[in-house]
């Protein structure tokens, strides 16, 4: 049976759990900058270098990974999100992306096949890749809407490279999350494509978006739907929403989604929304209640945490839910679905 198979399986019968972030957890463990640098000899400081420690500090992330467990987890994903050449390039890293990949996919791979050969649950190790701190869509110069910092082809060429670690690591998805612009997750599909011909094996995408407002679109302007129906050729094993709010002002969206995506559903919400400070106030259980209504309307089959996230919430969240029967998958009926920023349906 493949990932993808096992994948379903598992979704047809719960809720499946997805962990929680690894910066927060990495920051409670008070690493001193040569700490993140560990034996690199990277000339910059590398302090906040979250990606680094999958090299560096293996065994901290490896004790993260057995907190998400623990609490219930079934999808872990890597501590990836700025593991590409274009991000680390601000610590002078670049040349070390493809190392900090196949660390960080070996670490949960190693976790979670250990757990489930104790109690047989099924688990599954999401490759993660973050948005870059470039856009596609966008021009950082508004005196020149034309400038771009770097090209398609640039951004196609990043995800490859990093895809390229993960699956090598031993990742069975790749999950491309906190999707600001839809320009980039197109240049990130893309590259999983042709590492898909390229290694000759079928590479199950997730994709998440993350709302930049209230109103519900990402930074590049596409409503949810639109959205949607941009990336569906893809075949996404599980479309979602992550980060930008909290599970209360997300539910609208998530409500949107489930009614079109003809795919998985997984969303993981922020603890609510930060303080003055940018701290996360939202008990496990606050977020845990906002949650199981998703679940109550047949809304979610995977739920997880983001920003503010420990494993306290996940675990709550996975008691919650438990027992709770998964979303059914829509029958959506066949038309021409286009889309602008607005979503454009030709229906006969």
């Amino acid at each position: 049976m493949s990932k993808r198979q096992e994948f379903e399986a598992a979704a047809a019968t719960r809720i499946l759990i997805k962990d929680g972030p690894y910066g927060t957890e990495i920051q409670r463990a008070k690493l001193a900058a040569e700490d993140y640098a560990g034996d690199t000899g990277l000339a910059d400081d590398q302090k906040g270098n979250n990606d680094l420690v999958n090299l560096t500090q293996p065994q901290v992330i490896r004790k993260i990974c057995d907190s998400y467990i623990d609490a219930g987890a079934h999808i872990l994903a890597t501590n990836t999100f700025n593991a590409n050449r274009i991000s680390q390039a601000d610590y002078g890293a670049e040349h070390l992306v493809h190392q900090i990949n196949v660390s960080a996919a070996k670490i949960i791979r190693e976790a979670v096949d250990e757990a489930t050969a104790k109690d047989g649950v099924p688990r599954f190790v999401a490759g993660a890749m973050g948005p870059t701190n470039k856009t596609l869509s966008l021009s950082p110069n508004v005196e020149d809407p034309g400038f771009r910092e770097v090209t398609f082809d640039e951004i196609v060429e990043v995800y490859v490279e990093q895809a390229r670690g993960l699956i090598e690591g031993g990742a069975d998805f790749i999950l491309i999350e906190t999707v600001f612009d839809t320009l980039n997750c197109k240049a990130a599909i893309m590259a999983v494509k042709q590492l898909e011909r390229e290694l000759g094996q079928d590479i199950p995408l997730m994709i998440s978006l993350t709302l930049t407002d209230l109103s519900g679109r990402n930074l590049s302007g596409h409503t949810v739907e639109a959205f949607w129906h941009t990336v569906r050729h893809a075949k996404p094993l599980t479309m979602g929403l992550n980060c930008s709010f909290g599970a209360e002002q997300l539910r609208p969206h998530v409500q949107i989604l489930s009614d079109i995506a003809d795919c998985y559903l997984m969303a993981y919400p922020n603890a609510g929304l930060p303080n003055d400070l940018g701290e996360y106030d939202e008990l496990p259980e606050t977020t845990a209640a906002l949650t199981r209504v998703w679940a109550d309307n047949g809304r979610i089959n995977a739920l997880g945490g983001c920003c503010g996230s420990t494993p306290a919430h996940i675990a709550a969240m996975a008691k919650k839910v438990e027992g709770v029967a998964p979303r059914k998958l829509p029958n959506v009926d066949q038309h021409m679905r286009l889309a602008g920023l607005e979503p454009f349906t030709i229906a006969a």
